[in-house]
C-alpha cells in the first residue's frame, strides 16, 4: 500500500538535507512523468538545489537530451545501460552533483518498444565518481500516479542509502 504522505515525507527531508549539504540534483524520468522532480520541489528553498529536469517519455526525447541513440539500438530503452545514460546526460546537462535517470513501463506494454515488459523499471542515480542502477518488477498498483509514487519510493531510498555511504 501506497503511503503517499510518508513519501512526500521522505522527499522533504532529502530535499532539506540536500539544501544543507549544498548538493544539486535533477532527473530525466520517462515512466515517472516528472513525479521524483515534483516531490523534490515541493520543499521551500528546493530551487537552490535543483535547476531543471526531463521528462522523456519517448526515446526521440532521451536522445535529444543527451542519451546516446547507440545506448537505446544497443540495449533497448529499457536497460539498466540506458537508465544510467539518462542519469549521466541530466546530471551532464545542469552541472548537478546528482543526477536521476528513470525507465520502463507499468501497467501496459510500450507498442513504440517490442522489449517492453509491463511493470519492469530501472533506474539508475550517478554521482561525479559513480553511477548505481536498479532493475526491478513493479508490483501491480491500483492507478498510474501509485505506479510513480511506487517508484519514487524506491528512488528516495536509494539516494538516501547512498548518501549515507558517502558520508
Amino acid at each position: 500500500m501506497i503511503d503517499e504522505m510518508t513519501i512526500r515525507e521522505k522527499y522533504r527531508q532529502l530535499t532539506l538535507r540536500l539544501i544543507r549539504e549544498g548538493r544539486s540534483i535533477t532527473t530525466m524520468e520517462s515512466c515517472t512523468s516528472g513525479q521524483i522532480a515534483s516531490l523534490i520541489t515541493d520543499t521551500e528553498g528546493a530551487s537552490a538545489i535543483i535547476k531543471g529536469a526531463f521528462v522523456t517519455y519517448s526515446n526521440e526525447a532521451k536522445i535529444r537530451q543527451g542519451v546516446p541513440a547507440e545506448v537505446i539500438r544497443a540495449y533497448g530503452v529499457y536497460s539498466t545501460e540506458t537508465a544510467e545514460a539518462m542519469a549521466t546526460a541530466c546530471r551532464d546537462a545542469y552541472q548537478a552533483d546528482i543526477g536521476i535517470g528513470v525507465t520502463g513501463t507499468f501497467g501496459n506494454a510500450d507498442p513504440e518498444n517490442p522489449d517492453s515488459v509491463p511493470g519492469e523499471v530501472y533506474f539508475a542515480i550517478a554521482f561525479p565518481k559513480m553511477v548505481r542502477s536498479r532493475h526491478l518488477q513493479v508490483p501491480p498498483q491500483s492507478s498510474r500516479l501509485a505506479y510513480k509514487l511506487y517508484m519514487a519510493d524506491v528512488v528516495a531510498d536509494a539516494v538516501t542509502d547512498a548518501l549515507a555511504e558517502m558520508s
